[in-house]
């Protein structure tokens, strides 16, 4: 039998990955689909009236192995992927997408999840029970179940291609990423970067048997590039090659397939009775129509810009001054930032790095995990994984009770996508009594260690560790019946909250006492330097919200439209960015052909949701800040209502019950210093 269709029969269930082959993978995916029909038929075919345990409750609980099946693939497809993987992963997201609207689209299941439902005030439903039966209930009104039948089968056409095309869209962005290369054989071209760029340079052009220095770009080999490189003509053409992903016309070019998934999503909401897809997206968040979002970011516009306009003038009489430079140009911004910022505050990235090694920060926000919420980390090597890098981790609580797994995957690699994220490879949930713990993964691409120094943290790289590190606790912590309730399953605006808040402990100095010793000599880093952090803090914010506002409007300008009559990609950006602009368009460069977040990701008409985080963010950690960072009560507070209540209830009735009051959006304006304190 197919190992994957089978329980893992070890200590913890987890992944047995070292004797998955890649052949498995199909074959087991027909299976699993096969076995999960079975359950659905279960369900259908049962002679008894509906209920809420033998039709809502089971069909939760049904399809846990294709499930656990998806989970591994799909995160090797981002993590560890290949050739043959990428294949699959073609091959198999048609089956998927067919499955899921098998069971949304099936009539007979969807007459009993309504029989229930019409009956719910008769039923005396936990809260968490109340919530699951509305889940599923739109589950299937909202993606069908109430459609004629030649509309049910447009609708079946639609979601197999999406799933296609988002595949092909995320493949084509990792093709150009490991296909670019600067090759640098002339030492002088290397000025102003520092020592240990360089030398990861080095190890880059040896892995590929070359001469010199290799720049790519994947993040800790492009940035360090982009903010510390003198040589401005090197900086505009790794710039442009990053910004033209997708973007050159040829085999790899997303253009067509960001029109065909956004016509296409469009079509869909039309379909199921929507305007456009971001009013059947928002219809599930916190934030509930795309006016409420629009709002929102026209509302932030408005205090961040004029902030964002003064910061880039200061910046580009510096430039001037400097330089002679009459105007920026995008592979400008990082550099001169960096430079003025060294200026004002006496601060850069390479003073801080020496405190900031890997292992410190992982046990640091281990600490803080500790502290907070009484969760202790024990490294096993008993966890099989996918590559030698992955640290594996068996979480327990103060009593000793064991609470999850924890995977922790940190350096770039070939196969793996840039940028970073958690996931689940098994969720929690009670099943006869019993609290099954979750299997919790965090992924990044850090700074490796070099053969003359360990691997050392940029700044913005410890708060990244600490922001996936909240969504893992927010995984980890969880308490829920069901499994589609459980952890991060929560509304997307309110999902980025428990991930941002954490960050906020990088900045304190009682946190930061705690890991950043300097790697050589175990000097806590002086106070002076969490001083300046924290002065730092808001360098450059304007511009920062500015740019964040930027990528959620170009999101809302393809989702909140209809797209029908859109045919040239780059000209529909630049209308978007209108209203953000500071740099000059780059005619090589397109965002939209490389922005995963929304054409491959989980955040269409989401990519609000960040600043909407912030909000929440903000505002909880005054909270914390009032009685101590470190205060047991805010914390089991926080734990109670949010961290273990996964999508239970109501988000903003979760956080009216953690914090007392609604989030009041000036607490972010303050930290941003975009208002007075």
């Amino acid at each position: 039998m197919n190992i994957l269709n089978k329980p893992f029969d070890n200590q913890y269930h987890t992944a047995p990955f070292s004797k998955i082959k890649n052949e498995d993978f199909l074959p087991a995916f027909i299976q699993g689909i096969a076995d999960a029909k079975k359950e659905i038929d279960e369900i259908c075919e049962n002679k008894e009236a509906p209920t809420f345990n033998n039709t809502i409750e089971a069909l939760d609980f049904s399809g846990e192995q294709l499930d656990r099946i998806s989970s591994i693939f799909f995160n090797l497809n981002s993590a560890e992927t290949n050739d043959e993987i990428q294949k699959i992963a073609q091959e198999v997201s048609p089956l998927l997408s067919e499955f899921s609207n098998d069971i949304t689209l099936n009539k007979t299941l969807f007459e009993r999840v309504k029989a229930v439902y019409d009956q719910k005030e008769q039923l005396d439903l936990t809260k968490e029970q109340e919530t699951l039966l509305d889940k599923k209930y739109k589950s299937f009104s909202r993606n069908g179940a109430n459609l004629p039948e030649d509309k049910k089968q447009e609708l079946r056409q639609i979601d197999k291609e999406l799933s296609q095309l988002k595949l092909k869209f995320g493949e084509n962005v990792l093709a150009e990423t490991n296909k670019y290369e600067l090759h640098i054989t002339n030492e002088e071209d290397l000025a102003g970067l520092p020592e240990d760029a360089k030398e990861e340079a080095k190890q880059t052009a040896e892995a590929k048997k070359k001469e010199g220095w290799v720049i790519t770009l994947q993040y800790p080999s492009y940035i360090p590039f982009m903010t510390y490189a003198n040589n401005r003509e090197l900086r505009k053409e790794l710039a442009i090659a990053f910004g033209a992903k997708g973007f050159h016309g040829d085999v790899l070019d997303n253009q067509e397939i960001v029109l065909k998934i956004a016509k296409l999503r469009h079509q869909r909401a039309n379909l199921l009775g929507y305007p456009t897809h971001a009013h059947f997206v928002l219809e599930e968040r916190m934030a509930k129509n795309p006016e409420t979002v629009t709002t929102f970011l026209q509302e932030l516009l408005e205090k961040a810009k004029p902030a964002a306009e003064k910061e880039f003038e200061k910046l580009s009489a510096f430039a001037k001054e400097l330089d002679g430079f009459d105007h920026l140009e995008k592979w400008d911004g990082a550099y001169y930032s960096e430079k003025l910022k060294q200026k004002l505050f006496d601060l850069d990235d390479e003073k801080l790095k020496p405190y900031f090694k890997l292992e410190n920060v992982i046990n640091g926000v281990f600490t803080i995990a500790q502290k907070l919420y009484g969760l202790h980390f024990e490294e096993i090597d008993t966890i099989d994984k996918y590559h030698e890098d992955v640290l594996t981790y068996k979480v327990t609580d103060d009593n000793g009770n064991y609470v999850s797994i924890f995977y922790a995957d940190f350096f770039p690699r070939e196969g793996k996508r840039n940028g970073a994220w958690m996931t689940v490879y098994k969720p929690q949930y009670v099943k006869n009594g019993i609290n099954d713990r979750p299997h919790i993964s965090i992924v990044c691409n850090f700074t490796k260690p070099t053969k003359t120094k360990p691997s050392l943290l940029t700044f913005n790289e410890v708060t990244t560790l600490f922001h996936e590190f909240g969504h893992a606790l927010h995984g980890m912590l969880a308490n829920t019946t069901y499994p589609s309730l459980s952890g991060t399953s929560v509304f997307w605006d309110f999902v980025e909250l428990p991930s941002q808040v954490l960050e906020n402990w990088c900045y304190e100095k009682e946190a930061l006492e705690l890991f950043a010793t300097h790697y050589e000599t175990g000097e806590v880093i002086p106070m002076d330097l969490v001083e300046k952090i924290k002065e730092s803090a808001t360098f450059h914010e304007g511009m920062q919200t500015l740019r964040q506002l930027s990528f959620g409007l170009l999101d809302m300008s393809w989702h909140g439209i209809d797209p029908t009559d859109i045919s040239n990609v780059k000209a529909h950006e630049l209308k978007a960015f209108e209203s953000t602009k500071l740099y000059p368009d780059v005619a090589e460069n397109c965002m939209s052909t490389s922005f995963s977040h929304i054409f491959q990701g989980g955040y269409s008409s989401g990519y609000y949701s960040y600043k909407w985080a912030e909000v929440l963010d903000a505002d909880a950690f005054e909270f914390f800040k009032e009685q101590g960072i470190f205060s047991k009560e805010v914390a089991s507070k926080f734990k109670d209502n949010v961290l273990s209540q996964g999508g239970t209830d109501d988000p903003m009735k979760l956080y009216k019950q953690f914090r007392g009051q609604e989030p009041q959006p000036e607490a972010l304006l303050r930290r941003a210093g975009l208002i007075e304190k």
